[in-house]
């Protein structure tokens, strides 16, 4: 901890573990260590980073305001996975927030997190800008080994990974946009919209009603079907990381298709692509899946199947498939974060 945290102090990169997934860390407050955070990821400079804290005090001192809901969220839910946009002090560079006047912040619960804040906090500003360790709208790292396969051309030889072993989450941290009124989820994730409400109403405080997941894909493919569109391209709320039509997506073409059109559709393509290898991740069973077929059954727990999402992905990524298919899940709110992974990998 103590090498890591140097460093930083010295404005270089490390990759470390969440309970979410893994994030690259550059010190938050200087503007030329994040530009090192873009350069390796491959990463639009107007697209916001989450800065990452040791303590809601921590939080505090980076924006510039502290609503009552960001106070009720951070005291039910920090440390843990939730992120929250605030109003950005001005000690926060533009070049984490993308030019924006707000900031994404969290303080993660991860023991190997915590123990490197702390350490940087001592050494440095305490405050790391880290999006997820992977390149720019690739699947995301659970893995150690997920951050070296993709990152480990991109960094300098003297940036480190720390190895804290799987994510116990497995899917970002839920994102709730603080400066509106009510609040609202931007991005969902682990924490989900039940638990964010019933918080924020013991409190006296609403929260806005979600918007459509399909609602968001359909406005998004109308404008010219921009795979870098962000969802809110058409709304005054402030740009957030993973918010782009297509992000979280392998390099094999991706379908998540229900079981029937998946068959069906998947007959259709073996037909005019024979020989080919086709990996199929379903809830059902099917016995009797065509030659060439790799069959796998998915967990039907949806917290379950967000923890293995990504390190699935990156597992069949490089195994040779020609094409992956995943069953797509039911349309209730436990799998809000899962099905919008999904829909953003399979755009």
């Amino acid at each position: 901890m103590a090498l890591a945290a140097e460093h930083l102090a010295r404005h270089g990169l490390v990759a470390f573990p969440t309970e979410t997934v893994y994030g690259l860390g550059a010190d938050a407050l200087s503007a030329d260590a994040v530009a090192k955070v873009f350069q390796a990821k491959g990463r639009p400079t107007d697209h916001p980073l989450i800065v990452h804290v040791a303590t809601a005090a921590a939080a505090q001192a980076l924006a510039a305001h502290w609503p009552m809901a960001a106070q009720c969220l951070a005291s039910a839910f920090w440390p843990g996975p939730l992120t929250l946009i605030l109003r950005k002090a001005e000690s926060v560079p533009l070049a984490v927030t993308g030019g924006q006047a707000s900031v994404g912040l969290r303080v993660p619960s991860h023991p190997v997190a915590q123990a490197l804040l702390k350490a940087f906090s001592v050494l440095g500003s305490g405050a790391l800008a880290a999006p997820s360790a992977n390149r720019f709208g690739q699947v995301s790292a659970t893995r150690a080994a997920d951050v070296m396969a993709q990152l480990s051309q991109h960094l300098a030889a003297d940036d480190l990974v720390l190895d804290g072993g799987p994510c116990t989450d497995g899917i970002e941290s839920t994102v709730v946009d603080c400066t509106a009124e009510p609040p609202r989820i931007l991005r969902p994730g682990v924490l989900g919209r039940t638990a964010i409400a019933a918080a924020l109403s013991a409190q006296g405080i609403g929260l806005a009603a979600p918007v459509g997941l399909s609602a968001a894909a359909d406005a998004v493919q109308g404008k010219a079907a921009d795979r870098n569109a962000p969802d809110t391209v058409s709304s005054p709320v402030p740009r957030v990381s993973g918010s782009l039509a297509s992000h979280y997506a392998p390099r094999t073409p991706l379908w998540v298709l229900p079981a029937q059109a998946l068959r069906q559709q998947l007959d259709q393509y073996l037909r005019q692509n024979p020989g080919a290898r086709v990996l199929v991740w379903m809830f059902s069973d099917w016995a009797d899946a065509p030659v060439g077929v790799h069959y796998e059954k998915a967990p039907e727990d949806a917290t379950v199947y967000g923890r293995a999402l990504y390190a699935q992905l990156n597992d069949w990524d490089s195994a040779g498939f020609g094409l992956l298919c995943l069953e797509r899940p039911a349309e209730t709110p436990e799998w809000e974060a899962v099905q919008d992974r999904l829909r953003r990998a399979a755009f």
